[in-house]
């Protein structure tokens, strides 16, 4: 048996994906991950959803998961193992080892936020610890927070903040800022925002929910903070170390896709303006009205593993839907 699609992911995007396809009765096979669900099930209570005022995040994702049942989607908790996309038909194998063979694929697979990893960061995770101050920072109104990191994410993390804490502190183990001139001039100027240099964060305080930070000097002097929000943003990692050398990813390791590498052109580095012109160039017309397409025929992508910028859940399912219409267009081409 040949599935018309499988969706590698069980986020807010795959399962978007999943719910427009099997309502076009594309009979989809989804692949949530073992835990499934992704980021938004670490999210104790979300507000900024369209059409909750509060939920959830595991409530979000299992009331998602329900209606693509419901449609016809099949759900299996499970992570892929490996993937040939060297062929028209392509090849799937779980982690049972077994293969399956499917005429498109969607890849979910989200992101994750890269993390101190410090036992009382996970402890107090949704209690007053985040690594998002746009899903996050309503929660802290009149409040002081931290925001660990120094580059362009740490310092917009800070100045989002702004609009709700009191006061927002950046913590950062360097005594110069790896962000843009431009996002330094904004923090710098902010009469908010109070600047810790040569620290590193060695304890979140607190038993049911942050209470401050132990934090440490270049010289060794230990000393703690009063805070009640701790929001860490040393990064994201895109999970996709899957599909290494099997599409193209850019340098960070996101997934390139049509719509993607037509934005990016305004903006990157030539040595990738080059590359996508050459990919471009290999796609057969028809192929870049397909927006969330990969650089492999018949291979599409959506929300974090793609979305450097916005990582929400409402764009997630944008996209999750977008690349659920493109499937159905290309299915309709390729029979």
């Amino acid at each position: 048996m040949i599935e018309n699609v499988i969706i590698i992911g069980g986020g807010p995007s795959g399962l978007s994906a999943a719910i427009y396809l099997a309502r076009a009765d594309l009979k989809p096979l989804v692949f949530a991950g073992s835990p499934p669900g992704g980021q938004l099930t670490l999210t104790s209570e979300v507000e900024n959803y369209p059409g909750f005022e509060s939920i959830l995040g595991s409530e979000l994702i299992e009331k998602m998961r329900n209606q693509a049942k419901k449609f016809g989607a099949r759900i299996v908790d499970e992570n892929v193992l490996k993937v040939d996309f060297s062929e028209p038909i392509k090849t799937v194998f779980n982690q049972r080892q077994s293969l399956i063979k499917t005429k498109s694929v969607i890849i979910a697979t989200g992101a994750k936020a890269l993390w101190l990893n410090l036992p009382s960061e996970t402890r107090l995770l949704g209690k007053g610890v985040s690594a998002c101050a746009t899903c996050d920072g309503f929660f802290f109104r009149e409040k002081t927070v931290a925001v660990i990191g120094g580059g362009d994410t740490a310092l917009e993390e800070a100045l989002t903040l702004t609009k709700f804490a009191k006061k927002v502190y950046i913590i950062h183990r360097r005594d110069f800022f790896r962000a843009s001139k431009i996002m330094q001039e904004r923090v710098l100027k902010n009469k908010k925002i109070g600047i810790i240099w040569n620290a590193a964060v060695e304890e979140i305080l607190g038993e049911k929910h942050v209470e401050g930070i132990k934090i440490r000097n270049s010289k060794f002097e230990i000393r703690n903070l009063k805070l009640d929000g701790v929001f860490v943003a040393i990064g994201h990692k895109p999970d996709t170390d899957l599909f290494k050398d099997k599409i193209e990813l850019d340098k960070k390791g996101y997934i390139l896709t049509t719509d993607r590498i037509g934005i990016e052109n305004l903006n990157i580095e030539n040595s990738l303006k080059i590359e996508s012109r050459l990919w471009r160039e290999k796609i057969p017309k028809f192929d870049v009205n397909y927006a969330t397409q990969t650089s492999v025929r018949g291979v599409f992508a959506a929300g974090d593993c793609v979305d450097h910028i916005y990582r929400q859940a409402a764009t997630s399912v944008g996209t999750g839907v977008a690349a659920a219409l493109d499937v159905e267009r290309y299915l309709e081409n390729v029979k």
